[in-house]
């Protein structure tokens, strides 16, 4: 444990600042878009196009971090769901996905701290509510099969992109276009959370538990799903890293099939 800790320290630290940075704009850009006193809200905008420009600031996010240096260091989980899918793959060694869970969750709640701190009443306003994800109309039941759903699908993307070589520098890119897709029209039915972190940091601060566990089991399922039928589809070996972006020069702490062509075993004939 303290040897993971002393050599992955940074990238342990990146991802939490990822989920912060992400969690930054979560709840800036609600504020900006949701709060009463917005100058956007002369645009009397609602309902899907007040979403779908929520979902296009969340899905640039998430590019931009993906593609940034530090996102390229660490991979930019920035998600204790597909961590646990990549340490279930064999990616991901175990202290190392026990850290960076952990680290993800503090971020995720710094984050909604430091939005806080600057913008104080125009996030706490109900309106905003810290961006908390919770159950829409149709109840938790539906929420859950939603999360599931979409979680699914991410990692089905994630896995299938990243592993094919003409494709895979795209994988940020497809994420993020999920992210925005889901926002605009599935937010409505789960609050599109995919991420135990990112939904208890703003829980945290706007004291809202409601249907909690929904965001604890959901995506997890979702994703360990996808990957079980990744691993029937292409076989295990086909996941060949836990980087969401690895065409860069950043070191990679993971069981990384990248690594292993470039500096094959002694007398291997690779």
């Amino acid at each position: 444990m303290l040897e993971s800790l002393r050599k992955h320290w940074p990238e342990y630290l990146i991802e939490a600042v990822c989920l912060g940075t992400f969690m930054v704009s979560a709840c800036s850009f609600a504020a900006l878009l949701a709060h009463p006193e917005s100058p956007v809200q002369s645009w009397m905008l609602m309902g899907t196009p007040m979403r779908m420009l929520m979902g296009a600031a969340m899905g640039l996010t998430a590019i931009a971090i993906i593609y940034s240096p530090w996102g390229q260091r660490s991979g930019a989980h920035m998600n204790p769901a597909v961590t646990l899918t990549f340490w279930r793959l064999g990616k991901v060694d175990s202290w190392d996905a026990l850290f960076y869970v952990l680290f993800q969750f503090i971020g995720g709640a710094s984050g909604v701290i430091v939005v806080h701190a600057a913008l104080r009443s125009w996030v706490s306003h109900p309106s905003v509510n810290y961006a908390v994800t919770r159950p829409g109309g149709r109840g938790p039941g539906a929420a859950f099969f939603a999360e599931i759903l979409i979680s699914f699908i991410l990692m089905s993307v994630i896995l299938t992109i990243s592993n094919t070589k003409r494709l895979a520098r795209y994988t940020g890119l497809f994420a993020g276009v999920l992210v925005a897709t889901y926002i605009t029209f599935e937010s409505p039915i789960s609050g599109m959370s995919m991420n135990p972190a990112r939904t208890l940091g703003s829980a945290l601060s706007a004291h809202v538990w409601t249907a909690l566990w929904i965001y604890f089991t959901a995506p997890p399922i979702g994703m360990l799903l996808a990957a079980e039928v990744f691993v029937r589809w292409r076989g295990a070996r086909a996941v060949i890293c836990a980087k969401l972006h690895h065409q860069n020069d950043q070191r990679c702490i993971f069981r990384c099939g990248y690594a292993m062509k470039a500096n094959p075993p002694a007398g291997s004939s690779a």
